[in-house]
């Protein structure tokens, strides 16, 4: 039968049969793609998950160095080591004359107060050295009170180790 005489129920048919091949070719194609994909995907998820794991890994061996670091610099830490509770009650008394601060370590601190104070005793007749140990003294006291309202620990850590001089 040539093409012409062919009924056209026949052709559809034809064209049917060739689209649906065609139709299981592509889903074949697109199937085999996205199979490709999905393995492509897996891949990176196992690479990203390896990295995570090593990055957390990392962090956790460093926070524990941090921590038994800290941890060694409190065990040293004795009752002696503190002196929170008499610098303390000799920036209160004392506080102009910087003992305080020579209790601590800080020399340089502890000298300019002094210096500071004398100069105030001497300059007191003119009027003026009064003002400077009157700041002196005030100074001492403040700081006094924020050593004696410090933990031990914050205290410890602030001023005997963070070596924070003023204040």
């Amino acid at each position: 039968m040539s093409e012409e005489n062919k009924d056209p129920e026949d052709k559809a048919e034809g064209k049917f049969d060739k689209a649906k091949s065609k139709a299981k070719e592509s889903a074949k194609e697109a199937k085999e793609k996205a199979k490709e994909f999905a393995e492509e995907a897996k891949e990176s998820a196992k690479e990203f998950a390896e990295e995570t794991k090593e990055a957390a890994s990392d962090f956790a061996e460093g926070a524990k160095k941090t921590a038994g670091e800290f941890s060694e610099g409190m065990k040293g830490v004795t009752e002696s080591d503190n002196k929170k509770i008499l610098a303390g009650i000799l920036a209160i008394i004392l506080g102009s004359l910087g003992i305080h601060k020579f209790i601590l370590g800080y020399q340089k601190e502890g000298f300019i107060l002094l210096g500071v104070t004398i100069i105030g005793f001497v300059l007191s007749c003119v009027g003026v050295g009064v003002f400077m140990v009157w700041i002196t003294g005030m100074i001492g006291l403040i700081e006094g009170i924020i050593y004696l309202t410090k933990s031990d620990e914050d205290f410890y850590n602030t001023y005997q180790v963070g070596k924070k001089p003023w204040f």
